[in-house]
């Protein structure tokens, strides 16, 4: 009984230790996807807007970064520019977005869910992410909490105007939408042993500010919301 009472002792340390170092790990990843998107942003904004497409497409000139930053770049194993920063004031959550769900995107960021509209577009762009990682504090999010979204050449803010808990089958939370939205995904319950039998929904609708107000459809927008 003593020898299978260190073992499990044991194991459960070690368990402890390794999940310890994956959320470091994934911590590091973070700062550094954030730090290379702000490199990127500065770097687009000082050139012409046919260089600008170089940065988007990840080959990023790094002559005039610092040489924290560039450890940064080479940190990180996509060696990709993310698409933009998500950012919940009322959360503290501030996370890179990059192109794609897979296990490599979430596990250093959120994903852009591929086949919703881009971030910086009008309709419906999906992020997914973690609920035992980044997206774990939207289990506090509230209804009419601003949500703001940079990427290279803008930044937009987005109003949260409904959460829900949908089936994973439920694909309607993708749907195409008029008016600019973001769509927030993770799975549910956040604390749930095993494969997740629920996602969770977070809705918010652009909440436009006068610059963006003189932007086509979402002038028609802005109108509305007046």
């Amino acid at each position: 009984m003593r020898w299978l009472e260190v073992t499990l002792w044991t194991a459960g340390l070690v368990l402890l230790s390794y999940y310890a170092a994956l959320r470091v790990s994934a911590e590091q990843d973070r700062r550094a996807g954030v730090e290379m998107f702000q490199a990127a942003r500065h770097i687009a904004h000082a050139q012409a807007p046919a260089d600008r497409l170089l940065v988007q497409s990840g080959h990023v000139d790094k002559s005039l970064w610092s040489e924290a930053r560039v450890r940064a770049f080479r940190r990180t194993t996509l060696h990709e520019v993310p698409e933009g920063v998500l950012r919940i004031p009322a959360l503290g959550l501030v996370v890179p977005i990059y192109s794609g769900t897979t296990s490599a995107e979430l596990d250093r960021g959120a994903g852009h869910v591929e086949g919703t509209a881009p971030i910086d577009s009008a309709g419906n762009a999906a992020i997914a992410g973690h609920r035992d990682g980044f997206f774990r504090s939207l289990r506090r999010i509230k209804i009419g909490q601003m949500i703001y979204v940079e990427t290279l050449s803008d930044t937009r803010r987005y109003r949260v105007i409904e959460t829900q808990i949908v089936a994973p089958s439920d694909v309607s939370v993708l749907a195409p939408t008029v008016l600019p939205s973001i769509t927030l995904i993770t799975c549910y319950p956040f604390y749930f042993v095993g494969p997740a039998p629920g996602r969770f929904i977070v809705r918010a609708e652009f909440f436009p500010s006068r610059q963006h107000a003189a932007d086509g459809r979402i002038a028609e927008y802005s109108q509305r919301q007046e």
